[in-house]
């Protein structure tokens, strides 16, 4: 796509297709215990990719953000309040059979603040064409889709049929990967295929580098960014690289934080990055707003930003 459609329309609305989920976090120190317990503190939040995206945009300033995505009646009324309490308009479909997905978050919370993920996808991946209108385009400045719509074949051919409408529409769209390991199962080829029709993509380094092969982030998103016009590879504490053609065009440094949980960083990037775009901020600004968001995301816990109602 050309370069106008790379910068897309000031001030419109962002619309988020992705995954909303119930996340169960479980904050323990040090290793599992392998056979027996160990002592965690556990909370139940809401989270998915998409829905975590749409409301870091929201409450990074973007005043009219979307969201379609797929749950089970079990938690639609749950996540559709939050949703709307974090500033974003949702239209979720509620699956006639599948419960609504739940990811199991471990994270330990020594130095690393790592955590590892147990996903059960439930309704959050059964979005299909079917649940597509190109009405959800109208007013839209970006449309931003998450990388688990294209590890489902359901949910794939919907990512086909948002992207089509885009195109149609000239209004640019943004993936983020999502996920390393399924990444290895969808196929590096299948994914590239995929992305060479997109205009920003937002990939983590490891995600970068399992893309290309290369061992370097750098090269990495610079390989990428022949496939698509504009890359920008988050890399954790070592802030992100914004790639243009081929070549790196700007390494922006990280917001000092110290880690409590880092789930949903990536999404707080991708959310305060993608806000920034539709205000008209250039990538490298945009990505340095990304960072802030992120090192403000690792310091709670889950992968929300504060509400507006408790700001106050």
């Amino acid at each position: 796509m050309g370069q106008g459609v790379t910068a897309g329309r000031r001030d419109g609305a962002l619309l988020v297709v992705g995954d909303v989920v119930t996340d169960v976090v479980a904050r323990h120190r040090g290793p599992l215990a392998a056979g027996t317990d160990t002592a965690a503190v556990i909370r139940t939040l809401p989270g998915g990719a998409g829905a975590n995206v749409a409301c870091w945009a929201a409450h990074a300033g973007c005043a009219d953000v979307r969201l379609l995505g797929r749950v089970g009646a079990d938690a639609a009324a749950w996540h559709e309040r939050e949703l709307v309490a974090s500033g974003v308009r949702p239209r979720l479909v509620v699956d006639p059979e599948a419960a609504t997905g739940t990811v199991v978050c471990l994270v330990d919370t020594g130095a690393s603040a790592e955590r590892t993920f147990l996903t059960d996808s439930g309704a959050s991946l059964r979005l299909e064409p079917g649940d597509w209108s190109d009405t959800l385009l109208d007013g839209v400045a970006r449309l931003h889709l998450s990388g688990y719509l294209l590890f489902t074949e359901p949910s794939r051919a919907l990512a086909e049929v948002a992207l089509a409408a885009a195109r149609a529409r000239g209004v640019p769209v943004s993936l983020d990967p999502a996920s390393a390991g399924f990444l290895v199962e969808l196929g590096v080829t299948r994914f590239l295929a995929f992305a060479q029709a997109l205009d920003v993509l937002l990939p983590s380094r490891d995600e970068a580098c399992l893309l290309t092969g290369l061992p370097d982030a750098a090269d990495a998103a610079a390989r990428l960014s022949r496939h698509v016009p504009l890359v920008v590879a988050k890399a954790g504490a070592e802030g992100a690289l914004v790639a243009r053609s081929g070549a790196v065009a700007a390494r922006v440094p990280a917001a000092a934080a110290v880690a409590r949980d880092t789930t949903g960083a990536g999404d707080a990037f991708t959310g305060a990055f993608l806000a920034a775009l539709v205000a008209g901020a250039d990538a490298r600004e945009a990505a340095a707003r990304g960072c802030r968001a992120g090192a403000e995301a690792v310091v709670r816990v889950g992968g929300r930003p504060p509400r507006p109602a408790d700001a106050g």
